[in-house]
């Protein structure tokens, strides 16, 4: 039996007179998406989108593929059956036979789309679960509590039949491109790829900044920091890494600067330089991985302080969280196992043995008045190195 892909969405439906235009959007991240395979046919009916893959064999592979792809509920494996009844019941009994063996409960859910079509969902559904009900050897209908929902959709075009537990999670949220464009300021650790994939989720377009501190910070730390950039991909399409030289900053600000304010200056610097890569990329926000209380210059005080030197809007989706529960999602978008490689960052380098909490913002602008800030961020600017990373 052929078999194609139906993918679902649930928020775009949402927006009215605006809704094609995300679906248009989806569409593009698809197509984009599963560019690598030859052949791929990618449309769009009744709030499905279909996608018929011509070689068969690489149906899981696209499956994985849609299911990270922001915008899409569900992904679901389908069996292609002609719209005529008896034609429907032998399909659904092919195709879900091997699910329904003796003593398992199962339930048939049908739902018409084409109103031509002669039979009610209802009747639809009684039909084929007599039917599977006869031919299964013992499986047995319980509509209330079942182990196994064999679902069929009669649409304009043909009927699809797959079994509920055929169907894969997709990332919901927004197609990437529908929110806007956001600078992530990614390092080497758990949070900020947490962060960017949950902004990516709004459907804004990330690209991202890095701190590098050769010779302090090695080249595997630099690697670790592309490979995150590539696993955020799989969700965004390609990502622009923007990697910016900081050691003499470090330098500069351990060797003028009260030890206790390090962090906080180090971070102001930040701010200021991923502001500018924002705004000469077209970014209109920057994305962090903060979390209030989590590390002494996440205090709402510090958190002030790192603010004051820019305009532009700053998200911290992390920010009410606790670790446990950023360790979880990381684990659950596949870059917590990167994140905790051995290497250090640029942060945890210069680390203060106590850096202060309670920040007072007209301190750390005297003690900036020691360095010549402008000069150092045109150095940083001048030395940018931009990796385009793409999924793998």
């Amino acid at each position: 039996m052929r078999e194609i892909v139906l993918v679902k969405y649930g928020e775009i439906i949402l927006k009215g007179l605006n809704r094609s235009k995300f679906e248009h959007m989806l569409l593009c991240n698809i197509k984009r998406a599963l560019s690598f395979i030859d052949g791929v046919y990618v449309w769009a009916k009744q709030a499905v989108i279909y996608v018929e893959v011509p070689e068969q064999d690489k149906l899981n592979m696209v499956i994985e593929r849609l299911s990270k792809i922001f915008g899409i509920v569900s992904v679901t494996r389908a069996g292609v059956i002609e719209k005529d009844l008896e034609t429907i019941k032998k399909g659904a009994y092919e195709y879900c036979r091997s699910a329904l063996g003796a003593g398992v409960k199962f339930k048939v859910e049908a739902k018409r789309s084409d109103k031509s079509f002669p039979y009610n969902s209802i009747e639809i559904g009684k039909h084929i679960g007599g039917y599977l009900h006869d031919e299964c050897g013992g499986a047995v209908v319980d509509v209330h509590n079942p182990d196994i929902t064999v679902r069929v959709e009669v649409r304009e075009k043909d009927a699809y039949v797959y079994c509920q537990e055929m169907r894969t999670k997709g990332q919901g949220g927004m197609p990437i491109g529908s929110g806007g464009k956001a600078t992530l300021l990614l390092s080497g650790g758990i949070d900020s790829p947490v962060a960017g994939h949950m902004i990516a989720k709004r459907g804004v377009e990330i690209n991202a900044v890095n701190f590098f501190s050769f010779p302090y910070t090695s080249e595997r730390a630099k690697e670790k920091v592309i490979e995150l950039a590539s696993i955020i991909s799989q969700y965004t399409s390609k990502i622009n890494l923007y990697i910016v030289p900081f050691t003499e900053i470090q330098l500069q600000i351990r060797d003028k600067c009260p030890e206790d304010q390090m962090t906080l200056i180090m971070r102001r610097f930040m701010m200021r330089i991923a502001e500018r890569i924002a705004v000469q990329s077209g970014a209109k926000a920057l994305i962090t991985g903060e979390s209030v209380g989590q590390v002494a210059s996440q205090t709402l005080a510090a958190l002030g302080v790192t603010n004051d030197v820019i305009s532009m809007p700053v998200l911290r989706p992390l920010v009410g969280m606790d670790k446990s529960e950023i360790i979880e999602r990381a684990e659950r978008i596949g870059t917590f196992e990167t994140s905790i490689l051995p290497y250090e960052d640029c942060c945890t380098v210069f680390t203060p043995k106590h850096p202060q909490t309670n920040p007072k913002l007209a301190m750390i602008e005297k003690s900036e008045t020691h360095l010549d800030v402008d000069f150092l961020i045109e150095r940083a600017m001048d030395g940018v190195e931009m990796i385009e990373v793409l999924p793998e």
